[in-house]
């Protein structure tokens, strides 16, 4: 025999996984220290201007 579910208890526990999943991805985001931050912005920085540099006179950006 199959199991009985309760449709609105089954919406509400998906909607709840969802926002523990948008929650973790924005601790990841925005749960960082201002040094982190900074730091991760020059790492990128950083990695933009070696790519540039490697650039060929000639090619569009």
């Amino acid at each position: 025999m199959a199991e009985i579910v309760n449709l609105r208890q089954a919406r509400k526990r998906k909607a709840r996984a969802e926002k523990e999943a948008r929650a973790a991805e924005n601790r990841l985001l925005f749960g960082r220290t201002k040094a982190e931050r900074e730091k991760t912005e020059a790492e990128k920085a950083l990695s933009e201007r070696r790519l540039d540099g490697h650039r060929r006179d000639g090619d569009e950006p």
